[in-house]
């Protein structure tokens, strides 16, 4: 299966305008994740999409691969669409899709290998990954995704709730009691399973909790997860990036 990875990135983040090209030791943001998804062994081919020339720019002065996308996405998956859709009609066709945050410079490309491997079995739609939480400020923080999932390990629902809920538990022995993961947001798509979960309507359930992946549950597609033990850090703040940096 010939895979690409693809790395969304805009500019005009509500939280960080610019993040992308934030400096990190001397490297931009996007460089270092950009880096780091080569470091993949499955990934044939990685492509940043924007819509922002400077991004661009950028990536082209390191030698990175870049394609400039429509202003209009209202999402990363969007974007990823729309790069294959522009591939194949230079008649590059590839299997899979890997949609890479484009705001975690230390990506580990073992978790990409993961899902990508996932697509050994041909049932297999979309990926995503979850790791075992194991605070309780992660269990009842909005911020932090809880998915749960069937024994063949296929996504039954996401939330930014505690789920599920344990009624005849005190809340500080929720962990002790149920095995709760956390969702980490980097996804693989079978090419023609990504197509056509773009072209869908924002769902109910998924304008309830803000989250995507609802949309895609909703309408009858399937999502595996797969378990990784690695912490995955997002930058969405200067705050976060400052943090990282002392860290790193």
């Amino acid at each position: 299966m010939k895979s690409m990875g693809i790395i969304p990135a805009r500019w005009g983040s509500t939280r960080f305008p610019g993040k992308p090209l934030a400096m990190i030791q001397g490297k931009s943001m996007i460089r270092r994740v950009y880096e780091q998804a080569q470091k993949s062994k499955w990934l044939d081919d990685v492509v940043v999409a924007t819509d922002d020339k400077r991004i661009a720019s950028d990536v082209e002065a390191f030698g990175g691969q870049v394609m400039m996308t429509s202003s209009n996405h209202n999402s990363g998956t969007d974007r990823c669409a729309e790069v294959i859709q522009k591939f194949e009609k230079n008649g590059e066709i590839y299997d899979l899709a890997v949609n890479i945050q484009g705001d975690e410079p230390m990506i580990d490309p073992e978790q990409i290998d993961l899902l990508i491997k996932s697509f050994d079995a041909p049932n297999i739609q979309i990926a995503t990954l979850a790791r075992k939480i194991e605070s309780e400020d992660e269990l009842t923080s909005p911020n932090v995704v809880k998915v749960v999932f069937s024994e063949q390990n296929q996504a039954l629902y996401f939330s930014r709730h505690p789920i599920p809920y344990q009624k005849t538990v005190p809340l500080s022995q929720w962990l002790t009691g149920f095995g709760y993961f956390k969702h980490i947001g980097l996804y693989a798509y079978r090419t023609h399973i990504l197509k056509k979960i773009a072209q869908l309507q924002p769902g109910k359930i998924e304008q309830a909790e803000s989250l995507e992946q609802l949309r895609w549950l909703e309408n009858g597609y399937s999502i595996h997860i797969k378990i990784t033990d690695r912490e995955s850090f997002a930058i969405d703040t200067p705050d976060d990036l400052l943090k990282f940096t002392n860290i790193c």
